[in-house]
């Protein structure tokens, strides 16, 4: 594994709570952040970094991803939780994260929004269905 390894949405939560210094970075698009909604920290004194690993609507990678997290104040040696959608990007951004130094690095396993269910919708799992705080824009 090269990153500090995978946290569910209740352990991250933990960790946030119990480390002043973690940090959850939300690595979605920015439609992604308007139109479903972003994780609430407010209850923990927090903000969320949103810094989108993927461009919308090409899906390009941010060339720009470490520089947007060093430019929202993400620094070398604290933890860092790193969420999308299902816990796929994530993996890439918690990697690219530990390359440049930042970090402990962790993917939040089932993101926001979990896998498909069987009804083909999300909201099976992930931070939103084990009802941990979020927030329309």
């Amino acid at each position: 594994m090269s990153y500090a390894g995978d946290l569910t949405p209740a352990a991250t939560w933990e960790l946030l709570q119990g480390d002043a210094s973690a940090i959850l970075v939300d690595c979605r698009t920015d439609a992604e952040w308007n139109y479903v909604g972003v994780p609430d920290l407010v209850r923990l004194g927090k903000q969320l970094v949103l810094a989108q690993w993927q461009t919308f609507p090409d899906g390009e990678l941010n060339s720009r991803f470490v520089a947007d997290l060093r430019r929202a104040g993400v620094t070398d040696g604290v933890p860092v939780a790193f969420i999308c959608r299902s816990g796929h990007r994530s993996i890439g951004a918690a990697e690219a994260a530990t390359r440049a130094g930042i970090g402990p690095a962790y993917n939040v396993l089932d993101g926001f929004e979990g896998p498909l269910g069987e009804d083909g919708h999300r909201g099976v799992a992930g931070w939103r269905a084990v009802g941990l705080p979020w927030r329309q824009f």
